[in-house]
């Protein structure tokens, strides 16, 4: 007869790797998603304008772009708890691919404007879609509390590296591309070709995810309160609401300077090409990485609140700084040193949301203050469309961005520092 001690040990050992693999999947997900994101987001306005698109219709195409990605974002992350979060995860990647091939095969301003409004497609090189909060909901659960920050710290350097590389391939491919006979609009296809690839790749890596990712519990959210049914919130929501508001102010602010109209500015200012905006970008996204690394260590001491606003406030004064900078080389030293504390904010607000929500609430948590951040994002694009089709108003986006951005710091600060997770509570 066998021991049950024996058995049980047994089944460990054949149960224990599944969180270890669901992880690495997660974190190839991330990977992926992100250096499309990275390597669309340095050619898009390029792409665009090259289609025959006027600097207006960019910006309104722009915010449609982030407009619609909330909604999608907003209907699959609140129902990934109940219908499943890998179902979710793969209808998104495949939206994904979809934008791509729609915008890879026309130049039709309205119909770019559906498959933009519907589809999934991220103009700054930063996380659109249901992706970001479904992920992190599965990770909260694969690993303790206590790590929540150190996991999501690297999973924050895992998307800006991708960033990064995304940014440095799409300059070397625009390069290779780029023929005597062949217009520099076809290299900014090749990049659009390879973003609705890499959709079906994630979609595939998506349904390999073992069951460990879905919710421990699920809510019937028939019989809930019609709010709860919209937005999978209970409990949670108080709390959520509140930093959702706090967010939209801070993407709406970061929404005048997303990668793609910081590359076109910079294309504008200097002169500089896409294979220099490529590595600019790429550093760019490094240094922001390794500052997300840093996050769990200062988070530990000081706490996560103060973590975000402490690392975010200089940033914002740098980026400020940029467009008063009097050559091209002054100008992205400043924009590196600002990348390099930027993101420290970034593992400990995606810990601070996780800790303080009920584990059942998690995805929707994240799915409604990404969407909040997302709504907040898509605002600003109509405005510097506008500022960037005069000369004399191309700096302002900028000192805009830094001046909200500043003021999102001082509110959460006031609101929140006293506030500690139950982690932080039991330390």
């Amino acid at each position: 007869m066998k021991s049950p001690r024996l058995t049980s040990l047994r089944a460990a050992r054949v149960e224990r790797p599944a969180p270890a693999r669901d992880t690495r999947l997660l974190f190839a997900t991330r990977f992926i998603r992100l250096f499309a994101y990275g390597a669309l987001s340095v050619v898009l306005v390029l792409y665009l304008v090259g289609l025959g698109l006027t600097s207006q219709q960019v910006g309104v195409l722009l915010t449609l772009t982030l407009v619609g990605d909330a909604a999608i974002s907003l209907a699959l992350s609140t129902r990934a708890d109940l219908l499943g979060r890998r179902r979710m995860l793969i209808a998104g990647a495949l939206l994904m691919t979809a934008a791509g091939l729609v915008f890879m095969s026309t130049s039709s301003f309205w119909v770019l404007l559906l498959a933009a409004t519907i589809g999934v497609i991220s103009p700054s090189g930063h996380e659109v879609g249901p992706f970001l909060s479904i992920e992190q909901a599965a990770l909260s659960q694969l690993v303790a509390g206590q790590r929540r920050t150190y996991l999501f710290a690297w999973y924050t350097l895992t998307g800006s590296f991708a960033t990064a590389l995304g940014a440095l391939s799409a300059g070397l491919v625009i390069r290779l591309a780029q023929k005597p006979a062949l217009p520099m609009q076809s290299g900014y296809r090749v990049v659009v070709v390879v973003y609705a690839v890499l959709g079906i790749v994630l979609a595939l890596l998506f349904a390999r995810l073992s069951p460990g990712t879905e919710p421990t519990r699920r809510d019937t959210m028939t019989t809930a309160a019609p709010l709860r049914r919209f937005s999978g919130l209970g409990q949670s929501r108080p709390v959520v609401m509140r930093l959702s508001m706090l967010f939209a102010l801070d993407a709406f602010g970061g929404g005048f300077v997303v990668q793609a109209f910081a590359a076109y500015w910079f294309h504008l200012r200097f002169g500089l090409d896409a294979a220099a905006l490529g590595a600019i970008f790429f550093w760019a996204n490094v240094c922001a990485g390794l500052s997300a690394l840093v996050a769990s260590r200062v988070a530990a001491r000081i706490g996560l609140v103060r973590t975000m606003v402490f690392t975010h406030l200089p940033s914002n004064v740098l980026l400020i700084l940029v467009p008063l900078m009097p050559s091209a080389w002054l100008a992205v030293g400043v924009l590196l040193v600002r990348f390099s504390i930027s993101q420290m904010d970034v593992p400990a607000r995606q810990a601070y949301v996780m800790a303080v929500v009920a584990p059942e609430e998690r995805a929707a948590a994240g799915g409604v203050t990404g969407v909040a951040r997302t709504i907040g994002a898509a605002i600003s694009p109509v405005f510097v469309g506008l500022m960037l089709a005069r000369p004399s108003w191309m700096n302002l986006p900028f000192y805009i961005a830094g001046a909200l951005k500043i003021g999102y710091d001082v509110l959460l600060y006031r609101q929140f520092a006293a506030a500690r997770t139950p982690e932080e509570a039991a330390d």
